[in-house]
């Protein structure tokens, strides 16, 4: 389900400059220069050898790389999608299950139960499903490709530092096809970094602990920037006539700012933060409030909309309601935004690939644009923007 693996934003541009110039070639010359690598990084000779020893590219994870449109989808649909009451049910089960490792993560990390159940829920259906790719052939597969190795590269060495320390098998150890692994999807060196043994038989062992993963999991948001006690997503009502130019990840204002011009919360009282106001289709669709923690999650995916899906998904698992859906103008489909994309380009925007998706960048330069032509700017595309542009 992840779009882009954890951390992904915090690799070092040293390793990005070196992995672009030690990717692509033969496979097997590949392979033997991460072997030559490992040697000079102290890795004895053997270990490496056995290490690497049946490693295989595998195509199966290149055509996963290349197959994720379902991040095309518009928020409703998508959320509708992924959150059934079935997933609702199961996620309450176990926040009563696990109450007590809940009750740790969130006095040790500040994490509220809710984030981690929406993300054991999404990645691994709480588990049941944490997938069955070859890790190792993964994750070297992902190096030798030449289209984002700099993500991919450094987990090779982290799982070579887990098989030595026993925590890894070469050809057993399975998981995601971008190389993450466990119930909440985490990559090897995330494991050597955030890894905790939550259920104190002095392993991490994040496919089979639920313990494990979920204290693994907030330790790891914590490290990543998580607020201990504070909101992420707030659902609201927003008066028809808003400055909508002010809405989006790249504008924010005290919530009592946002109170004042009309914005009130569906549901309890809006706290004194920052807030985005984010509206995931446009001024017509769900309207919620965003806080600083809602931006931790986009070091876990960057897809805008699996992330407020997660988001949202959280609250509704802490009580909140579903949220009031409105009458959105209708979602483009993967070629009329990547025809958009194409329109905005050569208007001068910076979209990113042209890929079909509504990304950050995307929704920013429509936002733009409908400031430009005088229309709504609500960052929603639109019939009528198209036919502007």
């Amino acid at each position: 389900m992840r779009l882009i693996p954890l951390l992904a934003a915090l690799v070092l541009s040293a390793h990005t400059a070196t992995a672009a110039t030690q990717c692509g070639g033969s496979f097997n010359g590949f392979v033997k220069g991460l072997k030559r690598e490992a040697i000079a990084n102290g890795h004895s000779k053997s270990t490496v050898n056995a290490f690497f020893a049946n490693v295989k590219k595998d195509p199966k994870t290149l055509k996963a790389d290349r197959s994720q449109g379902v991040f095309q989808m518009p928020f409703i649909d998508f959320s509708r999608r992924l959150i059934s009451k079935n997933r609702i049910d199961v996620g309450k089960s176990k926040a009563k299950t696990y109450s007590s490792t809940f009750d740790r993560i969130e006095r040790n990390y500040g994490v509220s139960r809710g984030v981690l159940l929406a993300f054991w829920a999404f990645e691994t259906d709480y588990g049941a499903f944490q997938g069955d790719f070859n890790t190792l052939n993964s994750l070297v597969t992902l190096s030798h490709d030449c289209r984002r190795p700099e993500l991919f590269r450094p987990q090779v060495f982290a799982a070579l530092e887990l098989y030595e320390n026993g925590d890894f098998s070469p050809t057993k150890t399975t998981g995601a096809w971008a190389g993450e692994i466990g119930m909440v999807q985490m990559l090897p060196k995330d494991i050597l970094e955030n890894g905790v043994d939550g259920d104190g038989d002095g392993k991490v062992r994040l496919k089979t602990s639920p313990q494990d993963a979920l204290m693994s999991g907030g330790n790891m948001l914590k490290q990543l920037g998580w607020r201990a006690g504070e909101p992420w997503l707030q659902e609201v009502s927003v008066p028809k006539n808003l400055d909508w130019s002010k809405s989006g990840l790249n504008h924010s204002m005290k919530a009592s700012e946002w109170a004042r011009m009309g914005v009130k919360p569906r549901q309890g009282k809006l706290p004194n933060l920052q807030a985005s106001l984010l509206l995931p289709q446009g001024r017509k669709g769900p309207a919620f409030l965003a806080y600083p923690n809602f931006r931790v999650y986009f070091e876990w995916n960057k897809s805008f909309v699996y992330v407020t899906t997660a988001a949202y998904f959280a609250t509704r698992l802490e009580g909140a309601k579903s949220y009031v859906a409105g009458n959105p103008d209708p979602a483009f489909n993967g070629n009329q935004m990547k025809s958009l994309q194409k329109k905005l380009k050569a208007h001068g925007h910076d979209v990113g690939k042209v890929d079909g998706i509504l990304g950050a960048k995307t929704r920013a330069a429509v936002q733009k644009e409908q400031i430009r032509l005088g229309l709504p700017a609500d960052a929603w595309p639109t019939a009528q923007l198209m036919n502007k542009l």
